[in-house]
């Protein structure tokens, strides 16, 4: 014990200076990669209220970015939700999408920029759907013979 007691004497002042700036650096360096960067999502919530075989109004994606798509039929016996992931790239060209159609969770994907193209589903009977509008828009679509209600909401 005495001799690590010696040997702690034996530092000079500077000696332990410089080993303290270490010690600091090394220390803020491990702080700086440790932070992480969370930004707030920005979204979008569309309720709808639609008779029989009529279309909402076009819903504009963000553009270059990936926009998670979740809509569901809150009226009628077939309640029901669907989603995708959707990209709208180049204005007025094509979009993508990939994702689940209502309660069968059956995949469903494609690209495109022509009118009453399908994306999904979000009624059980599969007659609501949201659908391409425009190379940079999309709608939600009541092909029932009755009203429906529900919401779309876009997240990017």
């Amino acid at each position: 014990m005495k001799a690590i007691r010696m040997r702690i004497q034996k530092f000079s002042r500077p000696g332990v200076i410089l080993l303290a700036t270490v010690v600091a650096i090394i220390t803020s360096v491990v702080v700086a990669n440790a932070t992480q960067t969370i930004t707030t999502p920005n979204a979008a919530f569309i309720s709808y209220n639609l008779t029989a075989n009529t279309n909402s109004a076009p819903i504009t994606p963000a553009n270059n970015k990936s926009v998670l798509v979740m809509g569901c039929c809150t009226s009628g016996a077939d309640q029901a939700v669907g989603q995708v992931s959707l990209l709208h790239s180049s204005p007025s060209s094509l979009i993508f999408w990939v994702g689940l159609e209502s309660l069968t969770a059956a995949a469903t994907s494609g690209a495109s920029g022509t009118a009453t193209t399908h994306i999904v589903y979000i009624d059980d009977a599969h007659l609501v759907s949201i659908q391409v509008a425009s190379g940079d828009t999309i709608l939600i679509h009541n092909g029932t013979t009755g009203t429906r209600a529900g919401n779309v909401t876009l997240i990017w």
